[in-house]
Formats: structure tokens, sequence, C-alpha cells
């Protein structure tokens, strides 16, 4: 074996023994979920088919406990994502990209967008490849400029700026980073618009900034499908930290969730797509435990703003997906833990060019999860590789999500402070 293959060998074990998969490990192991396999596929297909006939493409919202390969299945559907020709973003929600604020998730779904067969930064990569002669750019660049379009002029007016003003690094540099989440002042764009002797077709109006975030996801992906790719697929890893907001933030964020998944109206964005993971015991801790399904729309409905009943009714949606329509991972039976554990063993014997012996510090229970199947395995032929005649015991315990409501989390959205436009 040459080393460049024994150094990969190398990474999947180190990714399967953190419980953090990356595209080695992946590509080693496969997925173990077929029919969450098949729906994905059928996914895409629906987003391609969606840029042509403007149909809807509805997301994905797979549900398993801890430890049971969640974060592992969404890096395998980022890789026959990306196999398809489509961009892929996998975020995961954390307090810097709470999944109630659009402006900080787009950032986050803008930075760590792959770019198939690239390896710079995304949106950077994307326009280069954009051909001002072809008709996808053509298709583009009528969407952005139709009459009643749903996006606001800025787009129009960047897009433009970006094709008449090529040799102006400085101009191209800033509309990409608006492009990526960033912001670009009116007068700057005017600036240019004047430089291009085009001061009367772009009037930039003011726009919320959680609706111009919206409108970056839009515009972004039919910019990836002008470029030349398949469009845009969102993957959203640990949703269930949203159980640790205040309130009116899960509330917000059960919203969001229904946007994302393409259940409310005005929640079609063609050409991307949405797969979010979240765990089980979701429902029965918080929206049954704390009585989410009743005190969020009550709340909301006892405040009787037009806004607040609006979210009411969004909030609403985006719990009964979590209860009805939460796509259960299949729990491993005897024979997918044996495939699992020849895979794991033969890459062990490549990481380290040894012959791995039986394992049995595991025991093979209807209740043991993968990650613990996985980890305990690795972590026996580890001390064995050490200490042939080393007999461990490995004791396992039992990490469960913690739901308690963290101040330090709940930081307010970018829009909150001032109820601003930009």
């Amino acid at each position: 074996m040459n080393s460049d293959d024994q150094v990969k060998h190398r990474r999947a074990i180190e990714a399967l023994r953190s419980g953090v998969p990356n595209r080695d490990a992946v590509l080693a192991l496969g997925c173990t979920q077929p029919e969450i396999e098949k729906m994905f596929r059928q996914q895409l297909q629906d987003a391609k088919q969606g840029l042509v006939d403007g149909s809807k493409t509805y997301g994905m919202l797979v549900g398993g406990d801890f430890g049971t390969g969640k974060s592992h299945l969404l890096e395998y559907l980022q890789h026959l994502a990306l196999e398809q020709n489509f961009i892929c973003s996998k975020v995961v929600i954390s307090k810097e990209t709470p999944l109630y604020d659009p402006v900080k998730l787009y950032r986050a779904a803008a930075e760590a967008a792959i770019v198939p067969e690239r390896r710079g930064a995304a949106l950077t990569e994307i326009v280069t490849k954009l051909n001002f002669n072809n008709q996808a750019y053509a298709d583009l660049y009528q969407w952005v400029n139709r009459p009643g379009a749903e996006l606001n002029s800025r787009f129009a007016a960047t897009l433009f700026l970006y094709e008449r003003m090529p040799n102006d690094p400085e101009a191209s540099n800033r509309i990409i980073r608006f492009w990526s989440g960033e912001q670009i002042a009116v007068a700057k764009i005017k600036e240019y618009l004047r430089a291009c002797r085009e001061t009367v077709t772009y009037k930039i109006d003011k726009i919320p900034v959680k609706e111009l975030a919206l409108q970056r996801f839009k515009f972004a992906s039919r910019l990836m499908v002008a470029a030349g790719y398949a469009g845009w697929v969102l993957l959203v890893d640990e949703v269930e930290l949203i159980g640790r907001y205040s309130l009116m933030q899960r509330a917000k964020s059960y919203a969001e969730l229904a946007r994302w998944m393409g259940k409310l109206e005005e929640a079609n964005f063609a050409g991307l797509t949405a797969v979010l993971a979240i765990t089980d015991d979701f429902q029965s801790v918080i929206l049954e435990g704390k009585e989410d399904l009743e005190k969020v729309p009550g709340k909301l409905r006892a405040r009787a703003s037009e806004s607040d009943l609006l979210l009411a009714s969004q909030a609403e949606r985006g719990m009964r997906i979590i209860q009805r329509e939460r796509t259960p991972l299949k729990t491993p039976d005897g024979a997918i833990v044996e495939q699992t554990y020849d895979k794991v063993r033969s890459i062990h014997a490549q990481a380290y060019d040894w012959e791995p012996p039986p394992v049995s510090s595991v025991e093979r229970l209807g209740t043991t999860r993968m990650r613990e199947y996985v980890k305990g395995w690795i972590t026996e032929w580890d001390l064995k590789r050490c200490d042939p005649g080393y007999k461990p015991k490995i004791e396992v315990t039992e990490l469960k999500p913690d739901y308690t409501e963290d101040p330090n989390l709940q930081v307010p959205s970018e829009e909150e402070p001032e109820g601003r436009p930009e």
C-alpha cells in the first residue's frame, strides 16, 4: 500500500474514533440508510425540475438519537450531491449560526459551500465560470431584471456591474462579498453605476436585513445554475439546539424549519433543497415536555399583532413537521453491524499495516448505537496494537442532548436591535 492510501485510512480512523465523520470515513463505510438515500436522490431531481417548471422543492427532516449516524448521513449525502454537480453547504446550528437568523445562516452557508472539483472560496469560484454570452446567464439576467421580480434591485444592479466592470478588481471583489453576505453601501452601488453611465435604471429600495438574506439564498442558487452547476444543497445538522433557545427564538426557529422544508407559501427557492437533522427525543422533551405545541402559538396569539399571528401559524407548521414528517434513521440490524465491523477492521488494518484480531468488548444489543460499536472496536484495536496480550474492558456512558435553556445561545438576530432595513 502506498503512503497516500495509508494516510487516507488513518484520517478515516481518526474521524471514526472522534465521532466526527469526514470524507475519507464516509467513502470507506458508505451509507446504511438506503431509503433516505433514495429519497434524497429524488429530492435532487425535484430541485432540477423546479428550475424548469417552477414547481416547489420540499426539504427532508431526518431524526435519530445521539450517536446513530446523523452527521455521517449528512456527510454521505453531501458526497452524493457533489457527484451530481450540486454545490453543497453543511451548516451546524450553534451560537454563531442560530437557525432563527437567516442573516447568519446565509453567511455560514456561503462560507461552508463546497464547489465540485474546486477548492477556493465558493462564490469566487462560481463567478469565474459565468459565461456572459450563454443562455444560462441570459436566463439569470432576465430573472433578476423582470418586472415584479422576487428580488430587491441590489441584485440586478450588482449583476449588471459585475458584468460591466471586469477590469476593476476592487469593485468585483466588493460585489462578490455582497453576494456572500456582507453589506455594501447604497452610495457605493450608485458610485459604480455612475462610473458605468447608468444612473436611471436601478432604483435601490430599502429592505429589511432578514428579507435581504432570504433573497440572497434565492439569488445565489440561481447564480450557481447560471455558472453551470445543478443547484445548491443545504445540509443542516444539530437542529435540536433550538430546544435551548428562549421561547420566542424557538418560535422563530420552528418557522424557519418550515421554510427550509418548503412548507411556507413564499418559501420557494428554485434550485435549492435542504436536509435537516434532529434528535428523536426532541418531540417528547421540547414539543410535549416543555409544552411548546401549546405555549408557543398561545403566547404569540396573545400579543395579537399581525406579525405575531403570522409567526404563530408558521411556528405551528414547523412543529407539526417535527411531529409528523420526520424521517427516522434505520436502526442497524445484525447484518449491518457485521458489514460495518468488517469495513472498519479493514480500514484499521490498512491504516496501521497489521491484522486486527477479533474484538468482543462491545456487547451486541438492540439498543447499542452504531457510534458505540465503531468507537469500541477502534479503541480495543488501538490498545491491542500496543499490547497484543491486553484484555480491555470498555465502559460506555450514555450521552443525551442537554435541552436546558442557555442565555449564552440566545443572541439577538441581526434585524432585532433596530429593526433596521439595509
